[in-house]
């Protein structure tokens, strides 16, 4: 492995493009968010380095139960191995360990507008879903989010639709730190999944499916039993027409058709004639019984690696070294350019 200069930085990182992601550590991860991002993310191993993040700092926007949270957190992290995601070729990760993430956030807070922080579509909703607790905190979310991306001189950032506005927020800040400081950060680009990056609700099929929703039935979770599975689907939405046709007019079974498509790996015009002249509620029993067999393994393995606390409290120590190195390398030169003083070592 040999030494890469990224901006100024020394990465050691075989040459290979770098990404970073990461999921908040509250509710329980969906399907959407294994279909729509963490299946994909298992795919990029071999080809990127990749850092992964249990983003907790991010989680207090909103007020947290602290236990809770921590419970969350060890559960995402485990959830990323159990889905495939090898902790020796991924940097996986929890942000409260990096402290650089919220350094970084200072620094680059000063080279953020008012005006931009506003605008933000996120901040606008979450406001208006927690008016009890409108902090300081829940408006700079997106340079906390440019942070953890610029810390690593990320080269791709794979993103929904509803992140696009914070991947373009972070590509302005690091221009305009560069054009006063130099090449200092990497600008980043996103990195869309071709299929599968929007699942959507099951109870409101013209709404993403969200680890969040108030209601039970509208989210698959990933440690869902199989019953619960099965149930959640039977009380899909759908229409009245009872043909499984893949329409933009057919919301409900617009999703069914992508999520039994995505479990079983086969092509939407192949599933709708698979499915032609069938009706709906055949249809949702098949579903269910593909999302039951594509969970199976994922959640033997969750409940294998939950029982090992050495071993993910192993992961846990090495990969916040890891980040640490990395990031502090990104950090030290940032600090230098604003023009703090070098720490004497």
């Amino acid at each position: 492995m040999l030494p890469v200069k990224k901006n100024g930085c020394e990465f050691m990182l075989d040459g290979k493009k770098i990404i970073f992601s990461g999921m908040q550590a509250t509710g329980t991860l969906t399907l959407g968010n294994y279909l729509g991002a963490l299946k994909n993310w298992v795919q990029l191993e071999n080809e990127y380095e990749c850092f992964y993040c249990v983003v907790d700092l991010h989680s207090i926007t909103v007020r947290q139960d602290p236990a809770e949270l921590r419970k969350r957190a060890r559960a995402l992290l485990t959830l990323y191995i159990a889905a495939g995601l090898n902790p020796e070729k991924n940097c996986i990760y929890y942000q409260s360990h990096v402290s650089a993430h919220a350094e970084l956030s200072w620094i680059l807070g000063c080279f953020t507008y008012m005006g931009e922080l506003s605008r933000m579509t996120q901040f606008k909703d979450k406001a208006a879903k927690h008016s009890g607790n409108i902090n300081a905190g829940l408006f700079t979310y997106p340079v906390l989010m440019a942070a953890d991306i610029l810390l690593f001189q990320s080269d791709l950032v794979p993103v929904g639709d509803d992140q696009k506005q914070h991947l373009e927020l972070t590509r302005d800040i690091a221009g305009r730190f560069n054009s006063i400081y130099g090449d200092v950060f990497t600008i980043p680009e996103p990195y869309i999944a071709k299929q599968g990056a929007r699942i959507m609700s099951l109870q409101e099929p013209t709404k993403k499916m969200s680890k969040t929703d108030e209601n039970p039935n509208a989210s698959i979770y990933l440690l869902d039993d199989p019953d619960t599975i099965m149930r959640k689907f039977k009380r899909a939405v759908t229409d009245s027409d009872n043909r499984i046709i893949y329409s933009d007019e057919k919301p409900g079974i617009k999703n069914l058709i992508e999520i039994y498509a995505l479990s079983t790996g086969k092509g939407i015009e192949e599933v709708e004639k698979e499915f032609d002249g069938v009706g709906y509620g055949e249809f949702k029993m098949a579903v269910g019984e593909a999302v039951i067999s594509l969970l199976k393994p994922l959640q033997e393995r969750f409940r294998e690696l939950e029982k090992d606390k050495a071993y993910i409290d192993g992961i846990i120590k090495a990969n916040a070294e890891k980040a640490n190195y990395y990031a502090n390398k990104t950090l030290r030169k940032v600090q230098k350019k604003v023009g703090f003083p070098e720490r004497i070592r």
